[in-house]
């Protein structure tokens, strides 16, 4: 149905309201179940780990920061591609669409090559540096070393699935996604318990699921995609536009991951000094409020389809529509989780871990965090917005303003009388804020007129 839909966006026929809603649903539901997939996979490796005690969680949860962040500036330099693929997608020129595509092979595997070794290099010292204890070093090396050593493969996951997403297919990315945590699972079980490789085997099992995704993934769009497979007759043409466009939207994005990443590791640098218990109750926290806000970057990555071939399609008044249908929507729904978040959280932390202190102080933080998530959710899908429109540069100057000027100061303020408890009122008091502004620049407008030629 939605593909459709989306055919009418871009052969320049009208919607009615009922069917933006319906087109807005049938994109959201598939990205949300792959980002609950992305969520679960954690959950299963926290939940696995967490059985080996609060030392093993921790050493997860020390290095889990970085990992975003790594993991996240490779997700930038997809981004700079995918959204000018919805565009093209939008204008139904296919094949300037396939050309870029070709463009981020080359892209993507090279800058997530060289952050691999980066990582790779920095894994023995990164937990020192982080200022652990000395019993949980060794493990959060180990983890954080295999995690590096399969960038390349996650960036290629992660092109493979935006790239399909941006072309209108949701189904398969999620499938996928489903599938990878079921191989998770067999995977996890058979390197941390059967190998006795704990918490290196939790890292080894999840690696090893991605690059079977990877293939699939890649195997889809590359040969059963109409829009973006790989044609007979069509060779490789350096462009060196595609790839200016594709700096001058992912350049911000990355810094808006770096900006974000940073501040995490910044707070755990904070959190490192209250000990085990505190380091794995916030990493848990973490994992466990994923389950709430993922749903937002479902709906995000449908808005950053919707709003990019809108704007393809030179459908300013259907690109206003969507923006204001899915930010609702983002916001109705974490709305609903941020109220189940709060009623559930001692079962989340519970799922988790055996650890009787990590548990009620992750379940304390859990409760403040709840009050946050409507306006993050706010947040979340204006910037999957801005992204469609080709507005990156707004996003990080936004986030910078919000966690430096923000959460950063009040946690340094907050942890000494308050412990992490005071480090996750300032990150409620901060994602409230950065809702608040997000919201201004979607209502403002400004963002319409960032469209990429």
């Amino acid at each position: 149905m939605h593909e459709d839909l989306l055919a009418r966006i871009r052969n320049g026929q009208e919607l009615t309201f009922t069917q933006k809603i319906k087109l807005v649903i049938s994109l959201s539901l598939p990205s949300i179940m792959a980002q609950l997939t992305s969520i679960i996979m954690q959950y299963i490796d926290a939940a696995m780990v967490g059985q080996l005690g609060a030392n093993a969680s921790a050493s997860i949860g020390l290095v889990a920061s970085t990992t975003w962040l790594f993991s996240g500036l490779c997700v930038a330099a997809v981004a700079g591609f995918s959204i000018q693929v919805a565009q093209y997608v939008g204008a139904k020129e296919f094949d300037k669409a396939r050309a870029v595509l070709r463009h981020s092979y080359v892209v993507v595997l090279g800058v997530s090559l060289l952050i691999c070794v980066i990582g790779i290099g920095i894994s023995g010292f990164l937990p020192a540096w982080l200022g652990s204890e000395e019993a949980i070093r060794r493990d959060a090396s180990g983890y954080f070393f295999v995690f590096a050593c399969s960038l390349p493969v996650i960036a290629v996951n992660r092109l493979a699935a935006s790239m399909l997403q941006c072309s209108g297919n949701m189904k398969v990315p999620g499938i996928l996604n489903s599938l990878m945590c079921g191989w998770d699972v067999v995977l996890n079980m058979v390197f941390i318990y059967g190998l006795k490789l704990g918490v290196v085997g939790a890292a080894i099992g999840t690696a090893l699921a991605e690059v079977i995704t990877a293939g699939c993934m890649l195997y889809y769009l590359m040969r059963k995609t109409p829009m973006l497979h790989i044609a007979r007759g069509e060779n490789f043409v350096f462009e060196p536009a595609y790839f200016k466009k594709a700096a001058r939207l992912s350049i911000p994005i990355a810094c808006e991951r770096f900006i974000m990443s940073g501040a995490l590791v910044i707070t755990t640098g904070i959190a490192a000094p209250l000990g085990a218990v505190a380091i794995a109750a916030n990493s848990l926290a973490v994992t466990a409020e994923s389950l709430c806000y993922m749903p937002g970057y479902g709906i995000a990555d449908a808005a950053t389809t919707l709003i990019g071939q809108s704007v393809g399609a030179g459908r300013k008044d259907m690109t206003k529509s969507f923006a204001k249908i899915t930010v609702l929507f983002g916001i109705g729904f974490m709305t609903v989780t941020a109220v189940l978040l709060f009623i559930f959280a001692p079962f989340l932390m519970r799922i988790l871990t055996p650890e009787p202190e990590v548990l009620e102080l992750g379940a304390g933080v859990l409760r403040i965090e709840a009050f946050a998530e409507p306006l993050y959710g706010a947040s979340i899908v204006v910037a999957g917005v801005l992204r469609g429109a080709g507005d990156t540069l707004m996003c990080s100057v936004l986030s910078l303003v919000s966690l430096w000027c923000v959460r950063i100061p009040l946690s340094y303020l907050l942890v000494k009388p308050l412990g992490l408890v005071g480090i996750w009122i300032a990150m409620c008091l901060e994602l409230c804020f950065r809702g608040v502004i997000y919201l201004v620049r979607l209502i403002r407008g400004k963002w319409m007129q960032k469209v990429i030629n």
